[in-house]
């Protein structure tokens, strides 16, 4: 089990707290440091929000060991030949370290605001599937390849230089719907990641991931599994409470919804029952961007225990 952080990008992610969070990331054994990509909140006030793919070009060249990547970018926000550009070269940067999360795009209130086209549902995962194409085409592709989708088009296109990691990038699907997601996944994907999800909910997705695997002529050993929960963390139980109360859920009710909550040994339980369900990274959505001393509280007590869940 490999337990990694994960950021909100637009939650008042700023450089002091990406490069404070980077350092605490890399020195305090975490396996990966991943944030989302969007350009606000859902609801008002607005709040500092780091530019995706600067933040990942500052962490590739300022970090040696951690993996890395958005969790996920969304084709709404761009074009999939400028996305496959930028990962193979901050792939490239990083000496393999990139995960590239892929997806459809979900909030309406950035699209609205920053007049991005976000599409009706149908339309949003026919673009999302055509992104995957045109971006996995492009990594793996030694040749010029062409692109004739609805949304995309390329002619003759080439990444030069070639991705030094053979196929680029490794691409993320994230999500959890059992009809297209996991499907694409299959299709697609070298890492699945499921969102929210119980241990229990977890496990009914695996063998669903395995058979699609299979109808597109893959081995279950050839996609990793991961989800990202959120995190609520209390080195006593007083601090645990306060972080409860600040809330709408009880500690069972965040559990409900697939995040892990409690003290080091609660939180360990909780990431033994996520691999037995045969997840292998946990991404730890960390809301409190300034609390680091609660990260290296958590590296100390929960990393040396979990190394061989």
């Amino acid at each position: 089990m490999e337990l990694s952080i994960m950021i909100e990008g637009q939650d008042g992610l700023n450089w002091p707290r990406w490069q404070r969070l980077a350092t605490a990331a890399e020195d305090l054994g975490f396996a990966g440091l991943y944030r989302s990509d969007h350009y606000t909140n859902m609801n008002p006030p607005e709040k500092d929000s780091l530019e995706l793919w600067v933040s990942l070009t500052w962490l590739a060249s300022h970090t040696q060991r951690i993996h890395f990547g958005p969790l996920v970018s969304p084709f709404s926000f761009r074009h999939p030949a400028l996305t496959a550009r930028m990962a193979a070269a901050v792939g490239d940067l990083s000496d393999g370290r990139l995960v590239l999360g892929l997806g459809a795009g979900w909030q309406v209130r950035e699209h609205e605001m920053f007049g991005l086209p976000l599409l009706e549902l149908p339309e949003r995962m026919q673009r999302f599937e055509e992104g995957l194409n045109a971006v996995s085409r492009l990594l793996t592709s030694d040749t010029p390849v062409d692109v004739d989708g609805a949304y995309y088009q390329l002619k003759q296109a080439i990444l030069l230089p070639r991705p030094q990691r053979p196929g680029g990038p490794p691409i993320l699907v994230g999500g959890n719907g059992v009809q297209r997601t996991l499907k694409l996944a299959a299709k697609y994907a070298r890492e699945w990641n499921g969102v929210g999800l119980t241990p229990e909910t977890y496990a009914e997705r695996v063998p669903l991931l395995d058979a699609y695997l299979a109808q597109q002529g893959r081995s279950p050993s050839e996609v990793k599994r991961s989800v990202m929960v959120r995190g609520l963390f209390g080195r006593t139980a007083a601090e645990l409470a306060s972080k409860l109360a600040a809330t709408p859920f009880t500690a069972e009710e965040w559990r409900a919804r697939g995040a892990l909550v409690g003290e080091a040994g609660q939180i360990i339980e909780q990431l033994a029952a996520l691999a037995a369900a045969s997840c292998q990274q946990v991404m730890l959505q960390w809301i409190d961007q300034d609390d680091i001393a609660g990260l290296e509280a958590l590296a100390s007590s929960v990393l040396p225990q979990i190394a061989t869940l």
